[in-house]
């Protein structure tokens, strides 16, 4: 393939298929790549997706994409190993239009990345792209084989990992920057999730838990609701998963055997197992000569402890990328100074905006208290009033009684909790 590009984008996830959607709309020629014997094949994630960005690009494409179920309840659980805690949240005004949806990546990365073809993209899978091609210092396409492609410019959505990023000298890799994400999906009928989480037909539940589910590892688990299964899965710091000498399958065995969650399972059949790396505070330079960095690559994330952003921030940047990418084509202009327009587009977006905001919050989430003390200390409260057994003591009372010489440490966690999240 001989043809210059536009712009190459590497990786056919949101992010990729963002960008590609978007150039190819505005009549670019653009080809993305992906490694995956087609879109997905080989994307992770927990399976949630807020709708806000990617309805901004195509808007109610819930009506048309292989989305699972719509997410009207939210619930945070707090977990010991005999008992939990869990606070349950509805609104309806989450609903209109839908706040986030459930969704399994397989599917929805294949219709993603169709839509950018059917704007004009042009999609090759199953490719491995090996380098950047260079000129003059400057990325002037990619390296796969022996194939050798020019662009304009490249777009790196090649995930957590970017051997892009990596190659451009933008990123350097530190165990401590990442989380590892393990996932099940178990399969059940439609009806039995329905009974099971309360749920009227087509609606969705995203149900996160804190506490033994990580063994005092910083991370915690979820469950999300599909059509016909759940997603199911732990996350948790790799630095210090490998400290504690904690093996990953334990953590899920043992999550999946918890009292709480194993009534929730009973039944089901496991029927697919992934794992997948998660940059929770790690983030790359996001553009430099000709290539421009999104998604995952980029490090675009915010974990607030509540809400885990990336999937929307992915798409957000591939359309960002993509109007950087036109204005430098308009200029005949691709070096550095000319593509930071794409900072300034993420600056006065959500998507900067948002990390600046949680900032503390990847540190304030390693805090070892936030899965031992806390969800213990709520798990025994709750205990102690729900057991009737002899004179019952008020609340304020059994509170002073289990914080016994741990109130000055509370406090300091509680305003650094307010500040960062």
């Amino acid at each position: 393939m001989s043809e210059k590009f536009d712009a190459i984008i590497v990786g056919a996830g949101p992010a990729g298929s963002a960008a590609a959607y978007s150039l190819a709309k505005m009549g670019f020629n653009v080809l993305m790549v992906e490694r995956g014997k087609y879109p997905g094949a080989k994307n992770v994630m927990g399976g949630r997706m807020y709708a806000y960005a990617l309805n901004r690009l195509i808007p109610d494409f819930w009506k048309e994409a292989p989305v699972e179920r719509c997410v009207t309840r939210e619930k945070l659980t707090l977990l010991s190993e005999k008992s939990s805690v869990t606070l349950d949240f509805q609104d309806n005004e989450l609903l209109e239009p839908p706040n986030s949806f459930t969704i399994l990546r397989a599917k929805f990365d294949q219709w993603f990345a169709n839509k950018a073809v059917e704007a004009g993209a042009t999609l090759i899978p199953n490719i491995r792209v090996d380098d950047l091609l260079w000129k003059d210092k400057r990325v002037v396409g990619i390296v796969a084989g022996t194939d050798k492609l020019e662009a304009n410019v490249v777009i790196a959505a090649d995930g957590a990992v970017s051997l892009m990023a990596e190659k451009a000298g933008l990123k350097k890799f530190l165990a401590k920057e990442f989380a590892i994400g393990m996932k099940e999906i178990i399969e059940f009928s439609g009806k039995t999730i329905e009974d099971r989480f309360n749920l009227a037909s087509e609606e969705g539940a995203a149900q996160l838990f804190i506490g033994q589910c990580t063994k005092q590892i910083p991370g915690g688990a979820f469950i999300y609701t599909n059509k016909t299964s759940l997603s199911l899965g732990i996350v948790v710091y790799i630095n210090q998963l490998i400290e504690s000498k904690v093996e990953a399958y334990e953590l899920m065995r043992e999550f999946n055997s918890n009292p709480a969650i194993a009534k929730l399972i009973a039944g089901g059949k496991i029927v697919e197992y992934s794992a997948h790396v998660i940059p929770e505070s790690s983030r790359t330079g996001l553009f430099t000569d000709g290539l421009l960095v999104v998604g995952d690559a980029a490090g675009l994330l915010v974990n607030s402890g509540i809400t885990l952003m990336g999937m929307d921030m992915a798409i957000a940047s591939g359309m960002a990328a993509a109007e950087a990418v036109k204005i430098a084509i308009g200029k005949n202009d691709f070096l550095k100074k000319s593509l930071s327009y794409y900072e300034y587009l993420l600056k006065n977006d959500f998507v900067l905006a948002d990390m600046h905001t949680f900032k503390r919050s990847p540190k304030f989430l390693q805090n070892t208290r936030l899965y031992s003390l806390y969800p213990e200390l709520a798990c025994k409260l709750f205990h102690r009033l729900a057991l009737v057994k002899g004179p019952k003591k008020r609340l304020f009372d059994e509170f002073l009684e289990e914080t016994k010489g741990k109130k000055i440490q509370i406090i300091r966690d509680l305003i650094k909790g307010l500040r960062s999240l």
